[in-house]
């Protein structure tokens, strides 16, 4: 009988050792897959980041692109982890590698495990935006960057032949005002019919241009980076409906950046600025009209 009950309780000693052993086994699996993912994580972010972040300076220049990749690397404490960066056409890859520690993984002769994280970003035309003012150019215009401009209103709209007047969001020079002023709160993409402005709007365009030039202390190219009020997006069209000679509707088919240079002074009614090629917010449809406005996507 005694000899019966010491093997039981050898064998409850040995299944509370395996069942020690197991538990830890899972602990230790649990504490070494929670690091591997965790860093995982952490690295897919950080090159999403990075890639992202490239892609808005790439129109500028690889060079550009690179150096900041790097800078937002290292605000990530990853900068020892890039393996490469690689560039074609608008395209940004960034490509980052590291060894996790390994915890109990240690004991079986497995020290670190190598985390791979691989991140791709492209700038193509924007499609789709918010934030678009009630001016609007022609696709017909071949504009040139970085070559002033007049954008010419009057009291019945403009008089220059390849800039429009748009009433976003509904006629009336307090409407215009507000989204000259401040932007269209609403999204506009290419294929919408938007009507044209026939009211009086040259006093209107005097005072939102004034405002936004007097709101943006920065330089030219400062003020292009930060986006400041002086940078405009404008949508590019195509007449859809002309009564006579007069274009009614419009149909959206791209966007442009017009940087302010200049305000209008006494009764003058020109808006004056330059074109220029900018990544900003919005959404890449690649059908669009290329005009200088870009939008930034992750591919990969």
């Amino acid at each position: 009988m005694m000899k019966l009950i010491r093997s039981e309780k050898g064998n409850a000693l040995l299944l509370a050792s395996l069942s020690l052993m197991a538990l830890l086994a899972i602990t230790g699996l649990v504490i070494d897959g929670g690091k591997i993912y965790m860093t995982k994580s952490h690295l897919q972010k950080t090159a999403n980041a990075a890639a992202l972040s490239g892609a808005q300076k790439v129109l500028e220049s690889y060079n550009t692109s690179y150096q900041i990749v790097r800078e937002v690397l290292e605000r990530h404490d990853e900068l020892n982890s890039l393996k490469n960066v690689e560039f074609e056409g608008f395209t940004v890859e960034v490509s980052l590698e590291k060894d996790v520690p390994l915890t109990f993984s240690k004991l079986f002769g497995k020290e670190t495990v190598p985390i791979k994280a691989v991140a791709k970003a492209e700038t193509a035309t924007m499609g789709e935006a918010r934030g678009a003012v009630p001016l609007g150019i022609d696709r017909s215009f071949q504009l040139e960057y970085y070559k002033e401009y007049e954008l010419k209103t009057n009291a019945h709209g403009n008089d220059t032949g390849w800039f429009g007047i748009l009433a976003l969001g509904g006629s009336g020079s307090a409407t215009y005002y507000d989204n000259l002023r401040f932007g269209y709160d609403n999204s506009i993409e290419i294929g919408d019919v938007i009507d044209t402005e026939t009211g009086n709007v040259a006093g209107k365009t005097r005072s939102a241009i004034k405002e936004r030039v007097t709101n943006c202390p920065y330089s030219f190219d400062e003020g292009i980076d930060k986006g400041c009020s002086r940078l405009l997006l404008i949508p590019v069209y195509e007449p859809y409906r002309i009564d006579g000679n007069q274009i009614k509707k419009v149909k959206v088919t791209g966007f442009a950046y017009f940087y302010l240079t200049d305000m209008p002074t006494g009764n003058e009614t020109a808006v004056r600025g330059v074109f220029v090629k900018r990544a900003g917010p919005g959404i890449v449809k690649k059908s669009a009209d290329n005009r200088g406005a870009y939008s930034i996507r992750l591919i990969e």
